[in-house]
C-alpha cells in the first residue's frame, strides 16, 4: 500500500521592510519603493511623483540615514534581527510540517523572493501573516495585494489563507503583558502611554463603507462595529484597552497617541509628540511608553520614542521616561504567531 505524501504548509511572516544599511543611498532606495506605494500615499499617481522626487527624496534620505545609524547595531538593523528571530523561533514551535520564510513588503528580503523559497520548498497551501497587530490599507492591505499579485505569477496557485488583524487576540494581548510587566517591575510610572504610529485622516475615512461614521463623531472609536470593523484608530484604542486591563492599570492613567506623521494633511490625533504637553501640564513626572503597532522594535520605536520623545519629556521637566521594549522574539510572542498559523 502506498503511504501518503506528506503535506506541509508554507508561513510567510511579512514585515514592513528595512534600508540594508544606515547611508543615505540605502536609505532614499528603501524611502522611494515604500513611498511610491498607492496605499501609503494615496494621491493621485503624479501628485504622489512630484512630492516624492522633489520634496522627500532631496532631503529626507540624510536625515533618517543619520536616525537609522544611532540605533543599528552590529548584527544590522534591529527590526531585521529581531523579525529573523521570530521567524526561528516560529519555525522551531510549528515542527517539520511547517515551512516559514520571512519576507519584507519593502526592501529585501522580499516577498517574491519568500514565495520562491517556499514555492521550491513544494508546500501544499500557503498561509500570510502580515506582522501588523491592527488593520490599514497602508500595511496590512498593501501586503495582501503584494501577495496576490506575486503567486499570480506562478502556474500553480497553492491556497492561500490569509490573516488579517490580531490586536485583540488573547496571546498577542498575553504576550504584551508578560514583556510590558517585566520592564515595569521596578519602574513607578505615574502614566502610561499607548503611542500607536499614525495614519492620515484620509485613510481611516476610505476604508469607513458607510461613508459618514468614522472620525465624524467624538466617540467613533468607542467600541468595535460594522461600521469601523476595518478602522486602525478604533483598533488601537481595543488594543490599549484590552493590554491595560490584562496589566491592572487604571484607565484614567493611561493614554493613547500617533506617532510619525508625514506632510500637511490632516493625521489621526492625539499627536504623541503633543500629548506630552499635556501629561507634563498634569503634573506626570515618570512616563512609561509602549508602542503596540509595532511587534519588533525600529526606527519608531527606538529613536523617535526612546530618544526624541524622550530628549523632549526632559526639556519638558519630565523626570524620566521609559520605553516599554517591543514584543520582538519574546518566547510568548513566537508562541502566540505558531498559534495565529495553527489557528489558520
Amino acid at each position: 500500500m502506498t503511504a501518503s505524501p506528506q503535506t506541509r504548509t508554507g508561513v510567510l511572516l511579512v514585515q514592513l521592510g528595512t534600508p540594508d544599511a544606515p547611508r543615505p543611498r540605502e536609505v532614499r532606495r528603501y524611502l522611494r519603493e515604500f513611498l511610491s506605494d498607492p496605499r501609503v500615499l494615496n494621491m493621485p499617481g503624479l501628485a504622489r511623483k512630484l512630492l516624492l522626487e522633489c520634496v522627500i527624496l532631496p532631503t529626507r534620505p540624510r536625515k533618517s540615514a543619520a536616525a537609522y545609524a544611532k540605533i543599528w547595531t552590529q548584527a544590522g538593523s534591529p527590526l531585521m534581527v529581531h523579525s529573523v528571530a521570530l521567524k526561528d523561533g516560529v519555525a522551531k514551535a510549528l515542527g517539520d510540517d511547517f515551512v516559514v520564510e520571512l519576507g519584507m513588503r519593502y526592501g529585501q528580503p522580499g516577498i517574491a523572493s519568500a514565495i520562491e523559497t517556499l514555492t521550491d520548498a513544494d508546500v501544499d497551501r500557503l498561509v500570510v501573516l502580515p506582522l501588523f497587530p491592527q488593520y490599514s490599507a497602508a500595511t496590512t492591505a498593501s501586503v495582501l495585494a503584494r501577495v496576490q499579485e506575486e503567486t499570480a505569477r506562478y502556474w500553480d496557485v497553492r491556497p492561500i489563507v490569509t490573516i488579517g488583524d490580531f490586536y485583540h487576540d488573547p496571546a498577542f494581548i498575553e504576550a504584551w503583558r508578560q514583556v510590558a510587566a517585566a520592564a515595569l517591575a521596578d519602574y513607578e510610572a505615574d502614566h502610561v502611554l499607548f503611542s500607536y504610529h499614525g495614519l492620515p485622516e484620509s485613510q481611516i475615512q476610505e476604508s469607513d463603507p458607510s461613508g459618514s461614521f468614522c472620525l465624524a463623531q467624538d466617540d467613533c472609536c468607542a467600541r468595535i462595529r460594522t461600521a469601523n470593523r476595518h478602522c486602525y484608530r478604533a483598533q488601537c484604542h481595543r488594543t490599549t484597552a484590552l493590554v491595560a486591563d490584562a496589566l491592572g492599570l487604571d484607565l484614567e492613567r493611561t493614554s493613547t497617541s500617533f506617532q510619525s506623521r508625514l506632510g500637511r494633511t490632516p493625521w489621526i490625533r492625539p499627536y504623541t509628540d503633543e500629548i506630552v504637553n499635556e501629561l507634563r501640564g498634569r503634573g506626570v513626572e515618570h512616563l512609561a511608553v509602549l508602542s503596540p503597532a509595532f511587534v519588533a522594535d525600529n526606527l519608531e520605536t527606538l529613536e523617535e520614542i526612546g530618544m526624541q520623545l524622550s530628549e523632549q519629556w526632559q526639556g519638558l521637566g519630565g523626570k524620566s521616561l521609559k520605553l516599554v521594549p517591543s514584543l520582538n522574539a519574546h518566547p510568548a510572542w513566537v508562541e502566540a504567531v505558531a498559534g495565529l498559523v495553527r489557528r489558520a
